[in-house]
């Protein structure tokens, strides 16, 4: 699952390297509560992009393995994901 993580960081590093777009805010909330949020909170989260029952199961398997990372080694990822979406802003 880590290598998982570190790719997504990496397109979306590279998806927003010259963009000079305005991310969504249901997609920063939507990665920020896939770190922070409980299950049933994030499932809630997750239905509002219509996703399907599929996709959903998928995405809360790999945010059991996330949630077990403890919360000050999740906060540099955060911060990862911050930096990128100040990045996209600018």
């Amino acid at each position: 699952m880590r290598l998982s993580v570190c790719l997504l960081l990496v397109t979306l590093a590279l998806c927003c390297y010259q963009a000079n777009a305005v991310v969504c805010p249901a997609l920063l909330s939507e990665m920020l509560g896939f770190l922070f949020v409980d299950e049933p909170v994030f499932k809630l989260q997750l239905a509002k992009f219509n996703a399907s029952p599929e996709d959903v199961a998928a995405k809360l398997e790999v945010k059991k393995c996330t949630d077990q990372i403890s919360l000050e080694k999740r906060g540099p990822v955060e911060v990862a994901l911050l930096k990128i979406v100040e990045k996209c802003k600018k």
